[in-house]
Parts: structure tokens; C-alpha cells; sequence
């Protein structure tokens, strides 16, 4: 069946008249005329049967339809204009996985390791974007994601890799740590929390024996790396994934004042669509991860 696909002119027309809000800025863009460009614009609008730009005067403006239909084709656009290049780039040798990644992971975990993977896999290009949450692959053009097990994962191959644990953390150049002799101790600071894990701090002292006690107001954070950095500023106290404060705890940015952490909240995994099984890719990538995942494992132990 003939796909429904406009002119990929046309739609590159498009897309730079929407961002420069003009065909004659459009038009230096992509090297044509302003007549060339309004015609394809025309051209793209007859196709769809839907008008983008509304016309006042001698001016266009992105309507609607336009707005909505710019969001839905820029990522794509570059997602053709990224792979071509690499194509071009590479000659047809290796290839470009796209991977989604759970942001504070990727930047604590991943991005510190991946030189790794670039010296053993030179000819493969390994693109990245931040997804916090499990998805549907077939919603988008990602080959595997670097995420939490969770049961809304569906139609793909887990492999699990390492649980999440998370450890009390302080700043020793605005605390003394010293005093620091039992967990019920921590429950003097201002406690950072994770917006999204609310209840943390609470089963975390539950799990060290402290259960009856007032906390210190604290502040709340989408990211963990902001915990992280709140922590080293001295903003408080706070709660977690060791392995995303190995490299402070080692320089004594931070200190683990109690190497008691609550384990089994969340187990991170590498997630990938069943059609993408025999992909070598995806397999070359996975051995790699497999690999990094034992290595580390060893090393915390």
C-alpha cells in the first residue's frame, strides 16, 4: 500500500517557514525563492486538505493545524536528517541505535561508561533522549531503553540489570558528620526528598529502627541529581540511588553517614520491543551493558 507521505521538500519547507515565522527568511534557509516556497507550502497544504499558515496581508501566520502539525513532524525531520548523516558519515558500516534513558541514570551511570563502548564499538552511534517513564516502542523510533522494571512494559525483552539503593548522603563542609553516631541523628536535619518518592525517608528510617519522630521540614526535587547537588550545598539530608554518588563520596563531596540502604524499591533494567531481538544492534549493545553491569556489580561489593 503506497504510504501517505507528502514531499519531503515540501515538509522541510515547511518546517523552516514555521520556526523563522516567514517565507522570506524561509526561503535564505533553504536556498529558493519566496515564490518557490510559498508554493510548496501550497502544495502541502492541498495535500493535506488542511491550511497551515493563516494569510493577513503580506504576512503568514502558523495557525492550528500548523502549530500541531509542526510538533508532530520536527522530531522527525531530525531523526531522518541524524540517521542520513550517519549513514553518509559511516558509509553503511554500523549503524545508529537510539536509546531511551532515565536522565540522572544516564548522566550518574551511563555517560561515565560509554567511552567504553565507543572504543570497542567504533562504528556505532549511540543517540540518547530522556524518558523518565516506560513507554509504548511502538509509538516511537526507539530501539531499547535503559529504565525501571515495571509491569506497564509490555510486548518486549527485560534484561534485568542491578536493584536501586538508596543511601542517606551530607555534606561534610557544612555538617559534622562526626556527630553522626546513629540514623536517629539524621532525623535533626532538613530532609531532601525526591517529589516522586515521597514516602522514602520514612520507610528508610522504619528500616534502620526510627520510627517514632517529627522531621525537619526539607525541600522536594524532580531529579535526583538535584537531591544530589541540594545535598553538597548543605541544603540538608539526602536519600539516594548509591550508585549515583560514588564519584562525590570518593572525592568527600559527600559523606554516607550510614551504609544502610533501603533495597528493592526499584530494579533498573534494559527494555527493548520483541521485533528488535535479532537486531545486531541492539544485541551488540546489550552484551556491552551485560558486560559493564557485572563488572560494576563486583566493584560496589
Amino acid at each position: 500500500m503506497r504510504r501517505k507521505i507528502p514531499s519531503t521538500i515540501a515538509l522541510a519547507v515547511f518546517e523552516a517557514a514555521a520556526r523563522q515565522g516567514s517565507f522570506a527568511r524561509a526561503a535564505n534557509e533553504v536556498c529558493l525563492t519566496e515564490s518557490a516556497v510559498s508554493r510548496q507550502i501550497a502544495t502541502l497544504e492541498t495535500y493535506l486538505g488542511v491550511k497551515l499558515f493563516t494569510r493577513v496581508r503580506k504576512q503568514v501566520i502558523l495557525n492550528d493545524a500548523g502549530r500541531l502539525y509542526l510538533k508532530n513532524i520536527a522530531r522527525n525531520l531530525s531523526d531522518i536528517e541524524a540517521h542520513t548523516a550517519a549513514l553518509m558519515t559511516h558509509k553503511g558500516v554500523g549503524g545508529v541505535l537510539e536509546l531511551a534513558v532515565i536522565p540522572t541514570f544516564a548522566n550518574r551511570w551511563l555517560l561515565p561508561r560509554l567511552r567504553d563502548f565507543r572504543a570497542r564499538h567504533p562504528d556505532i552511534i549511540l543517540n540518547l533522549s530522556e524518558r523518565p517513564l516506560p513507554f509504548s516502542f511502538d509509538e516511537t523510533n526507539f530501539d531499547a531503553a535503559l529504565n525501571f522494571d515495571h509491569p506497564s512494559w509490555t510486548n518486549v525483552v527485560k534484561v534485568d540489570l542491578f536493584d536501586e539503593e538508596l543511601v542517606p548522603i551530607v555534606s561534610p563542609r557544612y555538617f559534622d558528620t562526626l556527630r553522626l553516631n546513629a540514623p536517629a541523628d539524621l532525623t535533626r536535619f532538613p530532609l531532601l526528598h525526591k517529589s516522586t518518592r515521597p514516602e522514602a525517608w520514612k520507610h528508610w528510617f522504619e528500616i534502620t529502627g526510627v520510627s517514632d519522630f517529627t522531621p525537619v521540614p526539607g525541600m522536594h526535587f524532580e531529579l535526583y541529581g538535584m537531591v544530589i547537588e541540594a545535598a553538597r550545598a548543605g541544603l540538608g539530608a539526602g536519600l539516594v540511588p548509591k550508585v549515583y554518588v560514588q564519584d562525590e563520596v570518593e572525592r568527600n563531596d559527600l559523606v554516607v553517614p550510614f551504609d544502610l540502604p533501603l533495597k528493592h524499591e526499584k530494579r533498573y533494567c534494559l527494555v527493548y520491543p520483541e521485533r528488535k531481538k535479532d537486531s545486531e544492534l541492539v544485541q551488540v549493545f546489550r552484551n556491552w551493558v551485560v558486560s559493564i553491569e557485572a563488572e560494576f556489580v563486583v566493584g560496589v561489593k
